[in-house]
């Protein structure tokens, strides 16, 4: 009879959940949903779970609307909590990595990788290892750095994740 897996004493399971969802505006609020529903049953602290819902919506809004690939094609979102931290990762088809832009006071849109760079403790990109596509992550502390303290972002992270302009759409 074959015994279930064990973990050393004091060392948790890590938390891992993958949602795959159409390429389709609606599914960015699907993804702030379902977020949701996990981190209440991760007990994930609240100022915490709010950032992250932020986050993932900023990655998932920029799948949906710059992975230019054929119909059908799924975004995945994954969240991973282990060891305190909150991994938000966002994998696409389009193997173009995301370039930060300069935006104005007038521009519409832009603004998402800053904020992202600006919330999370840590971010970036890269290339899927089989080759197409790639994926878009960022990661939040979920712990307080010491005891009594409150959680608060890191707010002196290095550059955002770039988005690449097609300059042959020009």
């Amino acid at each position: 009879m074959a015994t279930p897996p064990t973990t050393p004493r004091g060392t948790a399971l890590p938390h891992d959940i993958e949602w795959r969802l159409p390429r389709h505006p609606r599914s960015v609020g699907r993804a702030r949903t379902l977020f949701r529903e996990q981190a209440r049953m991760w007990n994930i602290p609240d100022d915490v779970a709010e950032t992250a819902v932020l986050l993932l919506s900023e990655l998932m809004t920029n799948a949906y609307r710059h992975a230019k690939v054929p119909p059908g094609r799924e975004i995945r979102a994954r969240c991973v909590e282990r060891d305190g931290r909150l991994r938000l990762t966002v994998t696409d088809a389009s193997d173009v990595l995301p370039v930060v832009r300069e935006t104005g006071p007038e521009d519409d849109s832009g603004r998402g990788l800053p904020l992202v760079a600006a919330l999370a403790d840590a971010a970036g990109a890269e290339p899927r290892p089989c080759g197409i596509g790639k994926t878009v992550w960022c990661e939040l502390r979920c712990t307080p750095a010491s005891p009594g303290e409150q959680y608060h972002p890191d707010r002196s992270r290095g550059p955002a994740p770039t988005r690449r302009e097609d300059r042959a759409a020009g």
